[in-house]
């Protein structure tokens, strides 16, 4: 594996600044082949989509382009690729048209480890539908959510299994192959949000076997919107509400309004871009793809096992993230002090540079579940760029602010 960090570090502009990143799963910052793609789509002709003109046809290739690297990065078929404001748009939209099929008795299940843009939109169109929300806890000593504690709420009602793919908060990844196969043989849909996932491992929607699974690019060093990947034959039996004129065809039925060109043109830059983070990597997109994401993956462990080693070092930090398969995401705290104590730990790094924020990150069920109210803690996540140096920058200012 070629995995060049100092070579990837010259291409992201904003660290340039001097501060050291650990938000990635807040969002990543961007590369200049991505802000170039942007800039160029902007640059030419662009208009309503069509073939009559320079504009049209440009608004045209962007979008063919931009849904055919989604699906070599997720492992989905281009006309099952659906893209919306944010992901949390785009959950809430399909939790309307699924509701449309349910009836007073049937059964959703949501889990307490979910986002709440997971959590949410699901309850909230139960309740319109009259459906019964069952609720799959995970072990708050663990982190682990496991098969049993999504079995154990399932029944021949359940008509959604809604769950993550990676904990934003604690970067536990549940077994969502076996998850929904769980689903399928009781006769229910898997929506998958994958938001935190994606940016961490290669997707492969058909081993996963979600039937909806949904990601932001600007997780993944791409421009800030959401996209959906499903079957498009599942696609196909779902009506969401639509303007008249709109298109029926899938997957355009479901995107509303005039789509983002330029972050469009941006998200498949950035899916190149992480095509080429093994610089040895040969073959078609998706084969590439396979080897980046192994190299990345060597990469985050190696600086997890650093961080891992200097927290050990450090008393009173307790960490959070203990499931054995995870992203290289932590959640701290410190010690018998309250949990607002993060809140000062994160501005005591962030004057020195080090940006390690705050928060419950909207995964609200999971920081009360895990004893931590609405405040939860400090998060150390990691994006491709970080290096040995960041981990030393954060380790030190950690040091520092416990021996105030």
């Amino acid at each position: 594996m070629t995995y060049d960090i100092a070579a990837l570090r010259s291409q992201f502009p904003a660290l340039s600044a001097g501060t050291a990143h650990f938000d990635g799963p807040g969002g990543t910052q961007t590369p200049q082949p991505v802000i170039r793609a942007i800039a160029d789509a902007l640059a030419q002709p662009l208009s309503n989509r069509g073939q009559g003109t320079p504009g049209e046809r440009n608004a045209a290739s962007i979008v063919i382009k931009a849904r055919q690297a989604l699906a070599d990065l997720l492992g989905a078929h281009p006309t099952g690729i659906v893209f919306g404001r944010s992901a949390t748009q785009l959950t809430y939209d399909f939790s309307r048209a699924l509701a449309k099929t349910w009836s007073p008795g049937d059964e959703v299940v949501v889990t307490r480890l979910d986002h709440d843009a997971n959590i949410r939109p699901w309850v909230q169109a139960a309740a319109q539908a009259g459906a019964t929300v069952r609720w799959a806890d995970f072990d708050p000593a663990t982190g682990e959510l496991t098969t049993d504690d999504v079995r154990a709420v399932l029944s021949p009602r359940t008509r959604l299994v809604a769950v993550t793919a990676a904990s934003n908060l604690i970067g536990t990844r549940p077994p969502i192959a076996e998850i929904s196969g769980l689903a399928r043989d009781a006769g229910a849909l898997t929506y998958v949000d994958g938001v935190h996932y994606t940016a961490h491992t290669l997707v492969d929607l058909e081993r996963l076997g979600a039937d909806f699974f949904v990601c932001s690019p600007y997780k993944f060093l791409g421009p800030h919107h959401g996209v959906l990947a499903a079957r498009p034959e599942l696609l196909e039996t779902l009506q969401p509400d639509k303007l008249l004129p709109s298109t029926d065809a899938v997957p355009e039925r479901f995107e509303l309004g005039t789509l983002p060109y330029e972050f469009l043109a941006g998200t498949e830059a950035a899916v190149d871009f992480l095509a080429g983070l093994d610089t040895g990597a040969t073959g078609t997109r998706r084969q590439r793809l396979a080897t980046a994401f192994t190299a990345l993956e060597a990469h985050e462990q190696a600086l997890r096992t650093q961080l891992d080693k200097g927290l050990s070092s450090l008393r009173g930090v307790q960490v959070h993230s203990r499931a054995v398969d995870r992203t290289p995401t932590l959640l701290l705290t410190f010690g018998g002090r309250p949990s607002a104590v993060s809140v000062e730990a994160y501005r005591f790094l962030a004057e020195r540079g080090v940006h390690a924020p705050s928060g419950s990150f909207y995964a609200i069920e999971a920081s009360r579940r895990l004893g931590l109210g609405d405040t939860g803690g400090l998060r150390i996540g990691l994006a491709p760029y970080n290096n040995t140096e960041d981990m030393e920058r954060l380790l030190e200012g950690l040091s520092e602010f416990l021996m105030l």
